[in-house]
């Protein structure tokens, strides 16, 4: 294997920019690269569910389990820096706050935190650790809501426009169109998460596209588009959709 083939690049240039893990020294980092990189995002999202279902699995030979979980959800904080937390925040208070598009973006871009986005923080956060304490398939759980959530959060860069054209967004460099080719390489993991599962499981795409849908249609309708916090936003919601969807009554009882 060539470890310094372009798409190895591309990997580190994601793995980087979406958490808080080192790249080797011969990494080539660029905007161009970023930008291509998106398709790595899914991959990112297993390996932090990964990191969820490993901290879950030794911190229940230590501790009860509501505490393996929360030392669960405060890796997964860490290691991807809140960055997705963070754009969670930044939506509710803009879209909260704002009644049109150029006062909507003005607020996601401010980097105080608002009542609406604190509020956002606490219920989101909330609903993930009740749920979490529900779901038996924990750690097939982790896996998928992390990983196919951030498929669901990139296929907006596939279908929807970029509307926060300024230097200042963090996401600017991912905000271009993906390829078909690029989009079937980050459902990959998706796959490789959802096929184990059987059946039941695989209708959790259902609710995850209905939200990411409807989310679309409300960025579209206020903004026009999507932004970085956007993408953010999304994959924090689509994470927690999916652990609902494991707390229905006839996957608990599989």
């Amino acid at each position: 294997m060539n470890l310094r083939h372009p798409e190895v690049h591309l990997f580190f240039n994601a793995l980087t920019f979406f958490t808080r893990l080192p790249a080797p020294a011969w990494v080539e980092f660029s905007d161009s690269k970023l930008n291509h990189a998106s398709r790595y995002f899914p991959w990112i999202g297993l390996i932090v569910g990964a990191t969820a279902a490993l901290v879950y699995f030794f911190g229940c030979m230590l501790f009860p389990p509501a505490i393996a979980i929360t030392l669960s959800m405060i890796a997964t904080v860490w290691l991807t820096g809140g960055f997705h937390e963070d754009g969670l925040a930044d939506v509710c208070d803009g879209f909260g706050g704002g009644w049109e598009k150029t006062q909507i973006l003005t607020i996601m871009k401010d980097s105080r935190l608002g009542t609406y986005g604190a509020l956002g923080l606490v219920f989101a956060l909330f609903m993930k650790f009740q749920t979490l304490s529900l779901i038996e398939q924990l750690i097939p759980a982790l896996l998928l809501a992390h990983t196919l959530s951030r498929f669901a959060a990139i296929t907006l860069i596939y279908s929807d426009n970029y509307v926060q054209e300024d230097q200042q967004s963090k996401a600017k460099p991912l905000a271009n169109r993906m390829s078909r080719r690029e989009l079937m390489i980050a459902a990959i993991p998706v796959l490789l998460c959802l096929i184990p599962l059987g059946p039941k499981v695989w209708l959790v795409i259902i609710p995850v596209w209905l939200m990411r849908n409807w989310l679309s249609h409300f960025y579209r309708r206020w903004i026009g588009g999507y932004t970085g916090d956007c993408l953010g936003a999304t994959q924090q919601l689509c994470e927690l959709t999916v652990y609902l969807y494991f707390c229905l009554p006839f996957i608990l009882a599989a």
